[in-house]
């Protein structure tokens, strides 16, 4: 009955996401950010954010640039940029900023979810019944990441119940000049004082993984 009802609502360009369970692969058509895509369904552009997880900001209108959100925007432009999903959509499939809320699945079958959290670039985050299925199995390697200081998990104190914060042992600053380019400044530096920080790293390795650069005096 299902593959009925998907065979007909993908024949059907005004169909709604509303009733279905699962997609066929459909087109990854932007990365917004390291936990929510756009893709193309039945026509329609979509904005699909990962149920579950939660990976640091990047394109928040009022936050900075926070430590290994870059990195995980990179994970999934590399991962999914000119690809396909399939979403198994949730429960209550829509939140309050009316996007698809979904496991994404890639064509080899990886939940992407799933991912994020194997590599320390998310947290387990939002969890609200009816969408709770997973929410054990994330949790379980979500503390493996945790316990191998794996990506947002390196930083003392950064991960908290409530989203990522910094510390202030984490005082270079990362900035994003007129030009476009990623600069990180250390303390000590000429105009470390005034530079306005849109993101904090603990180490230059760090700042240069995120795709900062050291400045040019």
């Amino acid at each position: 009955m299902l593959a009925f009802f998907l065979l007909v609502c993908f024949g059907l360009s005004g169909c709604s996401a509303e009733g279905l369970k699962t997609t066929g692969y459909i087109p990854v058509t932007h990365v917004v950010d390291g936990d929510t895509i756009d893709v193309k369904l039945n026509g329609e552009e979509e904005t699909v954010r990962l149920l579950l997880v939660d990976t640091p900001e990047t394109v928040h209108p009022q936050k900075p640039i926070q430590p290994f959100g870059p990195k995980a925007h990179r994970f999934m432009v590399e991962l999914l940029k000119g690809e396909k999903v399939k979403l198994e959509i949730g429960e209550d499939p829509r939140g309050k900023y009316d996007r698809l809320l979904a496991y994404v699945y890639t064509e080899d079958g990886e939940m992407v979810n799933e991912l994020l959290l194997r590599k320390g670039l998310a947290r387990v985050a939002y969890v609200y019944p009816p969408d709770t299925k997973y929410v054990e199995e994330f949790r379980a390697i979500e503390e493996k990441a945790r316990k191998n200081n794996r990506g947002i998990w390196s930083i003392e104190g950064y991960v908290t119940d409530h989203g990522f914060e910094r510390t202030e042992q984490c005082r270079i600053k990362g900035n994003i000049n007129s030009d476009g380019e990623h600069i990180y400044h250390v303390p000590g530096d000429p105009y470390y004082e005034e530079t306005k920080a849109e993101a904090y790293f603990c180490t230059k390795k760090a700042a240069q993984a995120a795709g900062f650069r050291a400045p040019h005096y």
